[in-house]
């Protein structure tokens, strides 16, 4: 059976050039869980659209999030009864960080116990949400793989990575 593939955008939602979209574009079977506010995120209204599309697949599931939905996703993992195969979580911000904008709700206790299903945690050297020792503390906790993609910001459309040939190598490792 194949995978579900869900695209868990961040704040803000992922704009055209942004890889997550180009990814959907190829691939039309992937599905993006869609926010209630992608400008004013509420953790516990994020963490239900989670449980909501989870639902509908079960445990076939692949969850690919970016920057403050890899956040969501690791909250929703410490209170949800659902399965799913794994997730890649791309750029997760450091939402504890005193710099971390407070108009985003619900967020600032990141999980430090390990994920139940399979993950990788991606970060890069220069992101301006979280520094990259942090990433790879969340990595650790999380029981996640991690991996170092250098200079790249916030992996997002600003990188330079167009459709991000890279980051499908490691969402195969999770398939």
């Amino acid at each position: 059976m194949e995978a579900q593939i869900f695209i868990a955008p961040g704040y803000g939602n992922s704009g055209p050039n942004h890889w997550q979209t180009l990814w959907q574009k190829e691939n039309p079977e992937f599905i993006r869980i869609e926010q209630k506010d992608w400008f004013l995120p509420v953790a516990e209204e994020w963490i239900a659209s989670i449980e909501k599309q989870v639902a509908s697949f079960k445990e076939n599931t692949i969850i690919v999030a970016h920057s403050l939905a890899c956040i969501a996703l690791a909250l929703w993992s410490q209170q949800t009864k659902l399965s799913i195969k794994g997730a890649l979580l791309i750029a997760p911000p450091d939402t504890e960080s005193p710099e971390f904008p407070h108009e985003i709700k619900g967020f600032s206790q990141i999980p430090n116990n390990p994920l139940p299903f399979k993950s990788i945690v991606v970060s890069s050297t220069n992101d301006e949400y979280c520094h990259i020792h942090r990433a790879e503390s969340f990595a650790r906790n999380w029981g996640s793989k991690f991996i170092n993609v250098g200079a790249k910001g916030h992996i997002n459309a600003n990188s330079d990575i167009y459709n991000w040939p890279e980051g499908r190598l490691y969402l195969n490792e999770i398939v």
